[in-house]
């Protein structure tokens, strides 16, 4: 289980996609590092080339790129029903600049070669961490991450294979550090992004950007998946892009965005399914989430003696779980989010925001699953220069689906990761420099 700071002291574990415990992570980190699995891969930085154009379909666009998928679903705001992810759109292309001339660079890294040679369910296969450094320069300069990508490769690091090998690619940074380096207090996550199974790719919308200082560390952590093949073996690795734009190549001043997001809860452990909260009450907050059994270790306790878990067991059959998340998004001031990624495990039908305050949806996002085999062929996102509108005042929350088609447990987690309008951003003092050490 990957572990992660949460925002105002909450203490929540969340594997693959979030809020977690941070000396837990840490811990993990520190293990991987003793069994030698801190391993840096290669990398460069040069102008991102102009990659193939990608073509859409019903409910997202499939990327062309060997047996692995991704998606140009594009959701809208919907007066009545809510958003959700586009039934097409146009085919495009990823462009090498911005509208103003100025360069997009990127940063691509390898993970190690995992030795894939029996069935990992998610969090228990092979992982690594290994530092990313985004831009050297002679002094920091402010940056704008505007992408992220996570592909399977061969071990030759060029040849694409299938994402079913992908538990996921995660990229990390130190909040606290940022939030100095900026002169910031709001709440804020270690994750910058998630990646897995059903999305490879993340590209904010046309001039949004999440700001970040070049001497500024970053971690990212790759773990492989199987949950098909029981027979022989399979070299594997992670090759993963960043995608950014120095500000001082700029002429037009990027939108700032902050990451934040809501996960799914079960409750293992008390009465009433409302983490955080003493009493819930249904009209107001909803049902509250199910009890259930953790799939993995990482179970743990809220203000109120409740344990639960973000990474739980389905048993065979359908389950809609409702989880009360308006104290896990923490939202600082009204604001609006750009892009939503969604984290999920296979079998997984659908994830949806609710605004329990004005009994809307915010954002549904649906799957695909893989043909023939276990797996996730491909999960809608959201991304809008528009935007969706989020409440600092409002109650929210989460409704996973899972249909485990099989006659035995699945594991299941349910992450939706926003990227919202930072509101309170500060440009940072010219010449500010991070402090030492790692994130």
């Amino acid at each position: 289980m990957d572990w992660m700071a949460a925002p105002s002291g909450l203490e929540v574990p969340l594997c693959a996609g979030g809020l977690v415990r941070p000396a837990l992570r840490r811990r993990a980190f520190v293990a991987g590092a003793l069994f030698g699995a801190l391993a840096l891969g290669c990398g460069k930085d040069e102008p991102a080339p102009r990659p193939e154009p990608t073509a859409a379909a019903s409910a997202g666009a499939l990327r062309a790129a060997g047996s692995a998928s991704g998606s140009t679903g594009v959701g809208a705001a919907a007066a009545s029903g809510g958003a959700t992810a586009a039934s097409a759109a146009a085919a495009t292309s990823r462009p090498n600049v911005t509208p103003d001339g100025a360069p997009i660079r990127t940063k691509e890294v390898l993970s190690k070669i995992y030795e894939v040679d029996r069935i990992y369910k998610s969090m228990r296969g092979p992982d690594s961490v290994q530092e990313l450094p985004l831009y050297e320069s002679k002094t920091p300069e402010l940056l704008w991450i505007v992408g992220f990508e996570a592909l399977m490769v061969a071990p030759d690091g060029a040849t694409p294979i299938s994402q079913e090998w992908m538990c996921h690619s995660n990229l990390d940074f130190s909040a606290a550090k940022h939030l100095a380096l900026f002169d910031d207090q709001k709440p804020l996550t270690d994750r910058l992004f998630t990646l897995s199974q059903g999305q490879q790719r993340i590209d904010f919308p046309e001039g949004y950007g999440l700001p970040i200082l070049s001497s500024e560390s970053l971690s990212l952590n790759t773990q492989v998946l199987n949950l098909n093949m029981t027979v022989g073996k399979k070299d594997v690795r992670h090759k993963i892009s960043v995608r950014f734009v120095r500000d001082a190549e700029t002429r037009v001043p990027y939108k700032p965005l902050f990451a934040g997001g809501a996960f799914g809860l079960k409750l293992v452990e008390g009465a009433e399914g409302y983490f955080g909260v003493d009493h819930g009450d249904p009209a107001s907050q909803g049902p509250g989430c199910l009890p259930g059994v953790a799939a993995a270790p990482g179970d743990y306790q809220d203000a109120h003696g409740r344990k639960f878990t973000g990474h739980w067991i389905v048993k065979p059959g359908r389950e809609e779980n409702h989880t009360l998340v308006t104290k896990l998004l923490n939202l600082p001031f009204d604001t609006t989010v750009h892009y939503i990624a969604i984290h999920l495990h296979p079998f997984a039908e659908s994830l949806e925001l609710r605004d329990l305050t004005t009994g809307r949806s915010v954002y549904k996002a649906t799957t695909r699953q893989t043909v023939g085999a276990i797996g996730l062929e491909h999960v809608d996102y959201y991304a809008s220069t528009e935007g969706l509108p989020l409440y600092k005042d409002h109650e929210y929350e989460l409704v996973s689906i899972y249909d485990n088609t099989t006659d035995v447990d699945q594991d299941s987690m349910a992450v939706m990761n926003m990227y919202m309008l930072d509101k309170a951003y500060k440009r940072p003092a010219a010449g500010k420099a991070a402090p030492a050490g790692k994130p």
